[in-house]
């Protein structure tokens, strides 16, 4: 791990991208400062301090809720735009002290495979906007965490997600106070059910409810990869069984 030699806290968004955009510097950036990634600590030599430049209001918008990056995991689940899936899942994010610091930007950022408030937004359709030298650009959550690119050099500004649609969840842990080891997630939309699944993939995935033997899942010390899988099944076939479905 590099020592840290700088921190920046810039007050205009324009002033944190080009700190981002220096090729000769590796910066880590900050948002609620729960959590930072090991891997951008183990080359990074400066941090950006994002709290003053991202805003935090939350807004309905038509049929969407729009989150402002900064907005804290407590104030998510306190707005009264958002929807009451996202708001039971932002609960299992940990316990209050971190809610009150962590932000929605931070956990997509982060990308945590356990992540049931990912899942969640994935089946509300979420779309990140992020900002970087050139201009904003919009990307759909899904992409994003699949392709594990687009945050270069970049800042999340903005997530937003649809409002509506009947949906549930189902989890699994070693109680029911600790992380889950597999969760599933699903919603009705116009075309049928949407399934997000956690625990089974380097980040929370849509699946096809069809077709889970596509999944490859890495064990550690709560379940092996075949355990993973079964509850990938079983999980699934319960959330979607309460949405009306069949699988």
């Amino acid at each position: 791990m590099q020592l840290i030699s700088n921190y920046h806290r810039p007050t205009q968004l324009d002033e944190a991208l080009a700190l981002l955009d220096r090729a000769d510097v590796a910066t880590a950036v900050i948002a609620g400062g729960t959590v930072l990634a090991a891997a951008e600590l183990s080359t990074a030599t400066e941090v950006v301090d994002i709290q003053s430049v991202v805003g935090s209001d939350i807004a309905r918008q038509g049929d969407r809720v729009v989150f402002a990056a900064m907005a804290r995991l407590q104030d998510v689940i306190d707005h009264e735009a958002t929807p009451p899936l996202l708001t039971e899942l932002a609960r299992r994010e940990g316990p209050n002290t971190l809610r009150n610091a962590a932000t929605i930007g931070g956990t997509v950022a982060e990308a945590n495979p356990e992540s049931e408030l990912l899942a969640g937004l994935l089946v509300h359709d979420a779309v990140v906007t992020v900002a970087q030298t050139g201009g904003a650009t919009d990307h759909h959550l899904a992409d994003l965490l699949g392709s594990g690119t687009g945050l270069e050099g970049g800042i999340i500004t903005a997530v937003s997600a649809e409002i509506g649609g009947e949906t549930t969840s189902a989890r699994t842990g070693r109680t029911p106070a600790d992380t889950s080891i597999v969760a599933a997630v699903g919603r009705i939309v116009p075309d049928g059910i949407k399934v997000a699944l956690t625990g089974v993939a380097p980040t929370p995935l849509l699946v096809d409810p069809d077709n889970l033997e596509v999944l490859d899942p890495s064990g550690d010390f709560r379940g092996d990869a075949e355990y993973r899988k079964d509850l990938a099944r079983t999980l699934t076939k319960r959330v979607v069984t309460q949405l009306g479905g069949t699988s």
